[in-house]
């Protein structure tokens, strides 16, 4: 199940961390992150998922 996760966040980082841990700080920090740059909301979203 992460590899799809994973897969997700890669298109579309915030999904995959909201599919992830919902809509806590690490959802709200990588929308952030995506919207200041693709690349570093893509690597936030890999860490959550590989983290959690």
């Amino acid at each position: 199940m992460d590899l799809v996760r994973i897969i997700i966040a890669i298109i579309l980082p915030p999904l995959g961390v909201f599919l992830q841990v919902g809509l806590g700080k690490q959802f709200w920090i990588n929308l952030l992150l995506t919207l200041l740059g693709y690349i570093p909301g893509i690597v936030h979203a890999v860490w959550v998922i590989a983290k959690y």
